[in-house]
């Protein structure tokens, strides 16, 4: 299972106001670009060009927008992400930084820097991250945050605290399919494939089915020793999913 980073850019409101008009006593009228509003509008073109994957366009309306607000902190977090893309970590880090700086409130910044620090292996600090996002009061999707710090740790790998990220995402919204599908990785990977089994049941009861999801019972129902249930899952996932990394896996080893 792969760490996922909440899109960043999710929520965001996009300000299409076109500046206003102001007036001077005795002198004439002339047009004044507020900088909040031009901050928002170079923020907003970024963003765009970030999400086509023009990364030296969007750096080029970031660094603008920050031109006009050095504190906008998802400005700065949407830049930190194209400077990854650009292949700057400095320069990622640096702004990074500056975000959570900037927005300490801000659960999707400090869950996208904590994603980018386990990423680089930097397993505390990223943790420290992902603690501020969850403790953030009007986060009302902390079982994201709970469930990607889970995975980090995993990465550690520290798999007990892992598992208290994942069981604590469960508690907050029991049915979160990917909280209950790293659950059951984890116990799958640590030798207790009954949990495992248990915590994948869960999952296919609300959430949808996919050939990784399908691989990962396969795997489970093999060390159990139930070989119809492998069976069952097997044929699923080739007659489903042929085309699939999974399915050309399982067919190159049978």
């Amino acid at each position: 299972m792969i760490l996922r980073t909440r899109l960043l850019l999710a929520g965001v409101v996009l300000i299409l106001m076109s500046g206003c008009i102001t007036t001077t006593t005795g002198g004439p009228e002339r047009e004044r670009v507020d900088s909040d509003v031009a901050a928002q509008r170079f923020f907003q073109l970024g963003a765009q060009y970030f999400q086509k994957g023009s990364y030296t366009l969007a750096r080029d309306r970031l660094l603008k927008a920050l031109e006009y607000d050095p504190k906008l902190a998802i400005a700065h977090s949407t830049l930190a992400l194209t400077y990854i893309q650009l292949e700057n970590q400095r320069l990622a880090k640096e702004h990074f930084e500056k975000a959570v700086k900037y927005g300490p409130d801000n659960f999707d910044v400090r869950n996208a820097y904590a994603v980018y620090l386990c990423q680089r292996k930097e397993f505390d600090n990223a943790r420290v991250q992902f603690d501020k996002a969850i403790a953030v009061y009007e986060n009302d999707n902390a079982e994201i945050m709970m469930t990607n710090a889970g995975v980090c740790m995993a990465s550690k790998p520290d798999y007990a605290l892992a598992e208290q990220y994942f069981r604590k995402s469960l508690e907050r919204k029991s049915s979160y399919g990917e909280a209950l599908l790293q659950l059951s990785s984890l116990k799958h990977n640590t030798g207790n494939d009954l949990h495992a089994r248990a915590f994948l049941q869960r999952y296919l009861i609300t959430n949808p089915i996919s050939a990784p999801v399908l691989f990962l019972g396969i795997k489970i129902e093999k060390e159990l020793g139930d070989d119809r249930a492998a069976t069952d899952y097997t044929n699923q996932l080739l007659r489903d999913y042929p085309d699939s990394a999974e399915a050309k896996y399982i067919l190159s080893n049978s």
